[in-house]
């Protein structure tokens, strides 16, 4: 959540912001309206995308049509980011706004609260989604409607890749929506994204099918039950769907019995997060680690890099089929 300093640092922002639309007629706005008008072949749309699954499926969608903005820095946590306000500034000057759900941004409200533009389309990724929600007593994971009931949600629906690629097709309707003089454009790079989703979709399947294990364990906070839902595999995570938390000393000796039990000989990591608790696990039980990037964001390197969410989604099949033991 936004501190109370810094929600009051974007609400006088906002009123700076809109002051200066009103100021001198037209201001800034009207330039860029009155640009859109005359060299609406040119133009590119203004998009920002929270996290790094949304910037990149946008990026996709859009083409050369769009220029799409990453709002988390390259580096930053994404459960841990508040915003500041030369995010506001980025949305007020947006074509459109990406964000995945209020569970995975519960600070969403309050930037837009501050945000001076009226013709900003805010696109909720996860829209018509079905979210997990954590394990119940039985063991096993529940599905509910986006919104409902008040037990843990898992908000990390990018990782099944039959959600990505409906959410592409929502971002896609958001283009359309500010740009459908381009529909055609955003349709055919949509189109051709999803059938790489669906490829890849199908590379996971193949490969998984074929593992000697069909437990995959995690040091970090739960990620990936989408993933081991879509595959048919069992995961378990030391803990809960915040990395913020800490695992009690029992979750971390149950997580070690859980690896000597089923005689699992490698356990997972996140990115962009110390490995502390993976690593006292590791030398508890002996397991080796290994890295399964759950792609919330990436590193200045990765970015520099140029990493995609395709490509770092291979970089995790390869380590599912070394930890599963994969023919």
């Amino acid at each position: 959540m936004i501190r109370k300093s810094t929600a009051i640092l974007l609400l006088l922002l906002s009123f700076s912001l809109l002051s200066c639309q009103r100021d001198g007629g037209q201001g800034e706005r009207g330039q860029k309206d009155e640009g859109r008008t005359r060299g609406a072949e040119t133009e590119k749309r203004e998009v920002v995308a929270s996290l790094f699954p949304l910037y990149d499926f946008a990026r996709n969608v859009g083409g050369e049509r769009a220029h799409v903005t990453l709002l988390l820095p390259p580096g930053t946590e994404s459960h841990s980011f508040e915003p500041k306000p030369a995010d506001i500034i980025a949305l007020t000057r947006a074509d459109i706004f990406i964000y995945t759900n209020k569970f995975m941004e519960p600070w969403v409200d309050d930037i837009l609260k501050g945000v001076a533009n009226k013709d900003l389309l805010v696109v909720n990724a996860s829209s018509g989604l079905s979210l997990m929600e954590g394990s119940g007593e039985d063991g096993h994971d529940h599905d509910r409607e986006h919104g409902h009931g008040h037990d843990p949600v898992d908000p990390h629906v990018w990782l099944d890749f039959s959600n990505a690629i409906r959410m592409v097709n929502t971002i896609l309707e958001g283009f359309l929506q500010v740009d459908p003089a381009h529909g055609d454009i955003y349709r055919k790079n949509a189109e051709e994204y999803q059938a790489k989703l669906k490829a890849l979709d199908e590379k996971f399947r193949s490969t998984l099918a074929g593992c000697g294990q069909k437990m995959f364990v995690s040091g970090g906070h739960s990620a990936f039950g989408y993933l081991a839902r879509r595959y048919g595999l069992e995961y378990r995570a030391a803990y809960g769907f915040s990395p913020d938390a800490e695992p009690t000393p029992g979750e971390l000796a149950e997580v070690a019995r859980i690896l000597k039990k089923n005689r699992l000989h490698y356990l997972f990591y996140e990115e962009l997060l110390t490995p502390r608790v993976a690593e006292a696990i590791a030398a508890e039980t002996g397991a080796t680690l290994l890295k399964l990037h759950a792609a919330h964001n990436v590193s200045r390197e990765e970015m520099e890099r140029g990493v995609t969410f395709l490509s770092l989604m291979e970089e995790n099949l390869e380590s599912l089929r070394t930890g599963l033991q994969c023919r």
